[in-house]
């Protein structure tokens, strides 16, 4: 008898262990992870004061209305009347309230360009705070990847998501990165596709187009 007790004793061990693996497995399962990540807290501002023009500034510089050949090609025209969410989440925002001037970048993680570019819009943001808007517009991505960009490149300007592409459709623009330079008034003065932009072309184009020195 006792034999037979040892033995069964032995069989009860790899039903133990098995039965205290499927209790450990959801601490490895990466849905909980997935949770936790989506729950840590944005980089990026809310968006409250987008619809609050900057304030007037010496920095500012004149510039004529039709500036530049694709200045004048798009000048004039209004933002699409489209309403995005914020990334932060709290009320959406109406495009046509995003008080100008503004740079309005569109832009996803898996974008090459677009990940090179936003350190430039990041510092163009904190050298023309009071007197630009910098915004950014996160489409064709995933929550975790436009997170992760902003951690890690230290983007913190405000961020609108339109995962449906409808600005890009309403601008029928389908190229990534595109950059819409925006004056005082909402209009349009310049759309930018020509890829990454660095510090030197924003100052430029924010210059020749808005007229505000950055």
């Amino acid at each position: 008898m006792g034999a037979v007790t040892r033995r069964l004793a032995l069989l009860a061990v790899p039903l133990t262990l098995f039965v205290g693996g499927c209790t450990d497995s959801p601490a490895d399962d990466p849905a909980p992870k997935s949770a936790a990540a989506a729950e840590r807290p944005s980089p990026f501002r809310d968006c409250a004061a987008l619809g609050t023009a900057p304030t007037s500034s010496p920095g500012a510089v004149s510039v004529s209305p039709g500036a530049g050949a694709t200045a004048a090609a798009v000048g004039g025209q209004e933002l699409p009347a489209l309403t995005l969410a914020c990334f932060t989440g709290g009320a959406p925002v109406a495009l046509r309230d995003v008080a100008g001037p503004a740079v309005i970048n569109v832009w996803a993680s898996w974008c090459g360009p677009c990940r090179k570019e936003l350190p430039a819009f990041q510092r163009l943001s904190e050298r023309t705070t009071g007197r630009l808007q910098v915004v950014g517009v996160n489409t064709r991505d995933s929550r975790s990847g436009a997170q992760s960009i902003g951690e890690d490149f230290g983007v913190r300007f405000p961020i609108l998501v339109d995962q449906g592409d409808a600005l890009q459709r309403e601008l029928r623009r389908n190229a990534f990165p595109l950059t819409l330079f925006v004056d005082a008034g909402g209009r349009i003065r310049h759309i930018d596709a020509t890829g990454a932009l660095d510090d030197a072309s924003l100052t430029t184009l924010v210059r020749q187009h808005l007229g505000v020195a950055a």
